[in-house]
């Protein structure tokens, strides 16, 4: 995968795929059911990654480290913002340390690109950067994803990783986080969720996030309402757009504003 809708980033790269649900975030998780349509498409990776459950399609924990995919960044010789694994997490716990290494390794190579990757699994990624890789590399972004005020603790632990840009999805935003703490936080994303099971969001639990990015100067990104509108009505995520407080907001982290 290369192109992508995604409105915060450029493409897709993805080393890993296949994945296991571990919070109430991934519980309608897009990547289920975009890998069953790829595995009927005969696409191998993604072949044996799911299983169903009544009409609802889950990850059956099945995770492949893909060797091919490595030489994709190598290719794109225009400078991109690259989501890492948007079909996955990278620091699954099936996912080797070795096979980490070499995706850092990549990155390092290729400094014209901006890699930005999320985790539901901070706690690894910290043990991974401060043990292993140990340096800095100013052009990867490390994230993690806060559904509800459940893991705010990933926050804690993001604080605490080395990394030029850190960020949070606060994506699919299933409850209130007030009380999150921002500070050294570079970017916060925020989108409510989409497809026929999606959950609501609330446009207090946005104000929370919006008040808590102008304390801590964390650059404010609204990425969609999804499919419920502010007004609590279901619709399609297009219809329901983008707008906040009578604008959208693609705020970026100030160094990628003075990079480009």
């Amino acid at each position: 995968m290369a192109e992508t809708q995604i409105e915060w980033t450029d493409s897709t790269w993805n080393p890993v795929a296949g994945c296991s649900i571990i919070s109430d975030g991934c519980k309608n998780c897009y990547a289920m059911e975009m890998a069953k349509r790829l595995e009927s498409m005969h696409v191998e990776k993604y072949a044996g990654l799911t299983r169903q459950i009544g009409k609802r399609t889950v990850w059956n924990g099945v995770v492949k480290e893909d060797e091919k995919s490595l030489a994709i960044p190598y290719s794109w010789k225009k400078p991109r913002k690259i989501f890492v694994n948007s079909m996955s997490d990278l620091f699954h716990d099936q996912v080797s340390d070795d096979f980490i290494l070499r995706v850092w390794n990549v990155m390092r190579e290729t400094p014209r690109h901006s890699y930005q990757i999320l985790t539901k699994r901070p706690d690894r990624m910290q043990d991974i950067i401060t043990k292993k890789i140990k340096t800095v590399l100013p052009n990867v972004w490390i994230g993690t994803s806060v559904e509800s005020a459940d893991v705010l603790e990933r926050i804690e632990t993001l604080r605490k990783v080395p990394a030029a840009i850190r960020f949070i999805s606060f994506e699919p935003l299933i409850d209130s986080v007030a009380g999150a703490n921002l500070k050294d936080i570079d970017w916060a994303i925020v989108g409510g969720e989409s497809g026929r099971n999606a959950r609501p969001i609330k446009e207090e639990w946005i104000d929370e996030i919006y008040e808590q990015c102008l304390i801590s100067e964390t650059a404010f990104f609204f990425k969609q309402w999804g499919a419920w509108g502010k007004d609590n009505t279901k619709r399609s995520k297009k219809d329901n757009g983008r707008e906040y407080r009578g604008r959208t907001w693609d705020e970026m982290p100030i160094t990628i504003i003075n990079s480009l």
